[in-house]
């Protein structure tokens, strides 16, 4: 993308490749970027490039900047603090930088375009709840989730697929009632990119709530409203 992202897509990719380069600054070359924080150095900023690389560097000279500046001085408080305090911290203000560059980008956009970019980007984890793994424990959260094989049999893995079945559709509101007990069905889960085959074990209707069981033997409780809002699961029809 040589030109400035600005069709909701766009931004959402620009958006979820920053974030990217800034997990993996926090997270697996977390060393490398403690070491260049030197707080004997001045102001220094944590920035998320669009090629989803990281870099710590001084502020923009140029004012007003191009982009949304991030927090700056980020290496002061680097002694002062528990190392993981401060990544969490610097998790946070990421989160937020990484925010007002995607609305900057979408300043043009009209309401419908604006909600769409929000729910693209809510769609995965916030770097915060990635690094400190809060993710992992957020209930019914689906960029959240992580799956992993049961105890009983650690080879035993939910089979998915990339593309849902040709036999299937999509689930609307008017499904939602006591017949879908014991269906068969596939969701989607935007951090896998992949269709995991399900049967739905119990149905709340009322509170449009599904109890869910995967092949793997694990189990997960669902909004259908949220589902059924972007998509995220085909009933199987054969």
């Amino acid at each position: 993308m040589t030109d400035h992202p600005r069709t909701v897509e766009e931004i959402a990719e620009d958006y979820r490749s920053r974030r990217e380069g800034l997990l993996r600054a926090l997270t697996l070359d977390v060393d490398s970027f403690y070491s260049q924080c030197d707080p004997d150095r001045e102001n220094l900023c944590l920035y998320g490039e669009a090629d989803g690389t990281w870099k710590v560097d001084l502020p923009e000279e140029e004012v007003p900047p191009e982009l949304p500046e991030p927090v700056l001085g980020i290496n002061f408080a680097r002694d002062g603090m528990q190392r993981k305090d401060w990544i969490a911290l610097i998790a946070v203000h990421s989160d937020a930088w990484l925010m007002a560059v995607a609305f900057y980008y979408g300043a043009k956009l009209d309401k419908e375009g604006r909600h769409k970019l929000f729910k693209q980007i809510n769609q995965v984890a916030t770097v915060y709840e990635t690094v400190t793994g809060k993710a992992k424990l957020a209930n019914g959260s689906k960029s959240g989730k992580k799956r992993k094989a049961s105890e009983s049999s650690a080879e035993v893995k939910a089979q998915a697929s990339l593309k849902p079945l040709g036999t299937g559709r999509l689930l609307v509101e008017a499904d939602v009632g006591p017949a879908l007990k014991g269906r068969q069905a596939e969701l989607f889960w935007p951090d896998d990119n992949l269709w995991y085959l399900i049967e739905i074990q119990n149905i709340n209707v009322r509170q449009k709530h599904a109890k869910i069981m995967y092949t793997d033997g694990s189990t997960e409780e669902l909004e259908l409203d949220e589902i059924i809002q972007d998509g995220h699961m085909s009933l199987i029809t054969q």
